[in-house]
């Protein structure tokens, strides 16, 4: 089993506090994107929304998740070490390996399967993560802008 990322928050406010230390980081990506794209002024104002950093903001977020990459085998003992909390897997049931993120304050596990795309995976399953258990939580203590 490896790891892989950087972001694990153990509650909400770990989850709100590392969320808002990413937003100067999202933005200077956005900024120097749309620098190199040679947009002219009009042009950059029109594109260069909030909803544009709010999206570099969650994506930035959600692709420093820390995951764990392994077996199903490996899945299914981390789960039974962890009995309470809530399982939504997506993918096949007859691939072999999985890769998988807890989020504790929510006592859930978030994991997708794949056979050979693991960044494909690891990809996909960030971004579950962040729509299905921090977007609503971010949203909520109104950290996301939304």
């Amino acid at each position: 089993m490896e790891t892989e990322g950087l972001l694990a928050p153990e509650s909400p406010a770990d989850a709100r506090e590392q969320y808002a230390d990413l937003a100067t980081a999202a933005a200077t990506v956005v900024k120097e994107s749309v620098r190199r794209m040679e947009f002219d002024r009009v042009e950059r104002d029109e594109r260069l929304t909030n909803d544009v950093y709010a999206t570099a903001h969650d994506a930035l977020f959600a692709s420093l998740l820390t995951v764990q990459v392994g077996t199903r085998e490996e899945f299914e003992t981390w789960c039974d070490d962890h009995p309470d909390y809530d399982r939504h897997v997506e993918g096949s049931d007859t691939v072999e390996n999985v890769v998988w993120h807890a989020v504790p304050f929510a006592e859930t596990v978030v994991a997708a399967t794949y056979q050979n795309e693991r960044e494909a995976a690891v990809g996909t399953l960030r971004r579950i993560a962040f729509g299905r258990l921090y977007r609503s939580e971010l949203e909520r203590a109104g950290a996301t802008g939304e």
